[in-house]
């Protein structure tokens, strides 16, 4: 990385990674407790300036550090490190809001199954991350609590809709931090905020809305300052469930031993600069890319443009992304719903008014792009291609207007870099290459091959290594307009 290190006045201990925190628990060199007296240090001092994580609960996780050290309790493979949960999933005993007026005061009995899982394996919750209204969109602002900022410069966008996850990550609230991605809501905050975030495969993780168990574009994941650490919670997330439908087993090995796998000279990428011209990307965005590229080239990686045949992606999301929304809200309590905001409401109502044609054609592009992301990686590792077509805008944006010349309609049309691997089921990762002039980091997007989430977290170490990282936590960079 090429920028000065920035100012860091927290705690030591939440400077570590999350692989170093785990390692000191099992060696008894630190516990739970102390670590979670760092975390509120630390959200102490940092989140009045971006709002990362609105609603801690750090007395909930202090008990769960003290059952912890039951004689014979197994304390899994986080062996008791704090973490956050995104305020779309419940945690039992928890104000969970999904950032709708609607449940500003709901409080749920139970945990969603995957906090039961990552607790069963060592996870402490620290509290919940910020969120836009159940998800919908890439600016982490809701009526509730308000917007979350980027810690880089208070004055833009995070991203969203993990925005909270990775603000707290960069400024050091957490060590790990769980989100969402639908639309790329794990990568793009992971890339304004310069940490790392993983989409897996569907079913790879189980969790989520039950009504939507047959869906496959939402998918629960991993965010982290280091690709080690993704990979870290990424064992912790992973296993068969059966109140899934689409629920898999997976591999025995380990994913954070995949990591270690890590070889730039034997690294194949294909380059996909725009997606074969179907996504917006702005000029500057362009040129970081590009540069990323060749740095990689420069170290010993293979790298090629590739030109798939990627017409249809947009419509097939898009109908896609409707029938989610339908599925969800046709029949949600009406006094939730009167709340919605504009665009969320305006997602419902294009799913509800999806035809059969729609559908059709949606499965049909789907199926295509899927052979032709498949003959790319005959010849190639792992796709590469911007997270998302510009730099971060100001917080009071809800959505970006124009991208790479183009006027846009729709507010996820600013998203459709991370739109390809949502629609045809492909796992993919946000790891930060370099700056940009302005000092903001630069997320790149790989894209791995079916279940390939292996080779998808050596491919992101190798890009990490070559570019120096992981980046440190630092202090919120406090501006004002």
């Amino acid at each position: 990385m090429t920028r000065e290190t920035p100012t860091y006045t927290g705690p030591d201990l939440c400077a570590l990674s999350a692989v170093e925190a785990v390692g000191l628990l099992r060696r008894g060199e630190v516990s739970p407790a102390e670590l979670i007296e760092a975390a509120a240090t630390r959200h102490a001092q940092t989140d009045p300036a971006i709002n990362a994580m609105p609603t801690p609960c750090f007395d909930r996780a202090r008990a769960a550090a003290q059952a912890l050290t039951k004689p014979d309790d197994d304390r899994g493979a986080l062996h008791g490190l704090p973490l956050g949960i995104k305020d779309l999933t419940s945690v039992a005993g928890v104000r969970t809001t999904c950032g709708t007026p609607g449940l500003a005061k709901y409080v749920p009995e139970t945990s969603d199954p995957l906090v039961e899982l990552i607790e069963a394996r060592g996870g402490v919750v620290l509290g919940k991350t910020n969120t836009p209204e159940f998800g919908a969109g890439a600016n982490t602002f809701n009526a509730i609590f308000g917007p979350t900022r980027n810690p880089w410069d208070t004055r833009l966008n995070p991203a969203g809709s993990s925005g909270g996850a990775a603000a707290q990550l960069a400024v050091g609230q957490a060590w790990l931090s769980h989100g969402s991605d639908h639309g790329g809501s794990l990568r793009t905050p992971a890339a304004y905020c310069g940490v790392v975030g993983l989409r897996p495969s569907p079913g790879l993780v189980a969790g989520g809305p039950a009504q939507a168990g047959y869906i496959t574009e939402g998918v629960q994941g991993p965010m982290a300052r280091s690709v080690a650490d993704c990979a870290l919670f990424l064992d912790t997330m992973t296993g068969y469930d059966p109140r899934y439908p689409l629920s898999y087993p997976r591999d025995p090995a380990p994913y954070l031993a995949a990591v270690d796998r890590a070889e730039v000279s034997t690294l194949r990428i294909g380059y996909l600069p725009d997606l074969g011209g179907e996504s917006a990307v702005d000029l500057d965005m362009r040129r970081h890319i590009d540069d990323a590229m060749q740095r990689m080239a420069e170290a010993g990686a293979s790298v090629e443009e590739v030109t798939p045949d990627l017409s249809g992606m947009r419509r097939a999301y898009y109908v896609q992304r409707g029938l989610l929304w339908a599925s969800l809200m046709r029949d949600i309590d009406p006094a939730i719903r009167k709340g919605f905001k504009q665009t969320l409401e305006e997602n419902v109502q294009v799913g509800l008014s999806m035809r059969m044609d729609d559908i059709v054609d949606s499965q049909l592009i789907r199926s295509r792009l899927y052979d032709e992301t498949q003959d790319c990686f005959a010849q190639v590792d792992v796709l590469a291609a911007p997270v998302v077509g510009c730099m971060p805008h100001p917080v009071e944006e809800e959505w970006v207007r124009r991208v790479g010349g183009k006027d846009l309609d729709f507010y996820m049309d600013w998203l459709d870099c991370g739109f390809l691997a949502t629609a045809v089921g492909l796992p993919a990762i946000s790891v930060p290459v370099g700056f940009s002039p302005d000092g903001l980091p630069v997320g790149l997007q790989l894209i791995g091959k079916p279940r390939g989430e292996a080779d998808l977290l050596a491919a992101a170490r190798c890009v990490e290594q070559v570019f120096g990282g992981p980046l440190p936590v630092f202090d919120p960079n406090v501006t004002h307009s």
